[in-house]
């Protein structure tokens, strides 16, 4: 099967989501300073948002940059991924909405931490179609996976702090994303090495 189809079905699909994300800020009513201020929750929800499914859409493209093939299996894991994106803007929406209140905290982190899953399968499918020669076996293969390990306990523990220091888990949800901000070091290597 076609890996490009894959790729242009789910570019196509995260452009969706992060239109529906912005589609979700509306202009204050009054020209003020103040009117403003008051959007912020809903302006900084959705720039975290946005970057997380930049972060996606790039390891996305690294993987799909790699893989040999793609089968049936992969197919469905890719759909899982999108869905599990595609629930972000909702989410993002609510935590906006409602200044960062404690349950949409908390369910903003859980609609973080199922693409984190979703992702995992998606690679381990493929790392299993491809082979435990492929480049993407050998880029992950490293024991150097710490964002990868330690990013769903960031967000678990983000989720359980939602319900005593709301803030405390937006740092947490941001500190994620700032640490896959850079892309993956690993990826990058095995990608150089394909293009020399």
């Amino acid at each position: 099967m076609e890996k490009d189809r894959l790729l242009a079905f789910s570019d196509g699909v995260i452009a969706i989501i992060i239109t529906i994300m912005v589609l979700e800020l509306r202009p204050p009513h009054e020209p003020t300073w103040g009117a403003l201020a008051v959007l912020a929750p809903k302006f900084l929800s959705y720039v975290l948002s946005f970057i997380y499914i930049g972060i996606y859409w790039n390891n996305h493209h690294h993987f799909m940059y790699v893989a040999k093939s793609v089968n049936g299996g992969i197919l469905w894991a890719n759909m899982g991924l999108l869905f599990c994106l595609s629930l972000v803007p909702f989410t993002t929406a609510w935590l906006g909405e409602s200044g960062g209140a404690a349950i949409p905290t908390a369910v903003y982190g859980v609609s973080l931490i199922l693409p984190a899953f979703a992702y995992l399968t998606l690679q381990t499918l493929m790392i299993r179609t491809d082979g435990p020669d492929s480049a993407l076996a050998k880029a992950v293969a490293s024991d150097d996976d710490w964002k990868g390990k330690s990013s769903p306990a960031l967000y678990a523990l983000g989720i359980a702090l939602a319900f005593f220091y709301p803030p405390l888990s937006w740092a947490l949800y941001v500190l994620v994303a700032l640490i896959w901000l850079v892309p993956d070091k690993r990826m990058e290597r095995v990608i150089d090495q394909r293009v020399s």
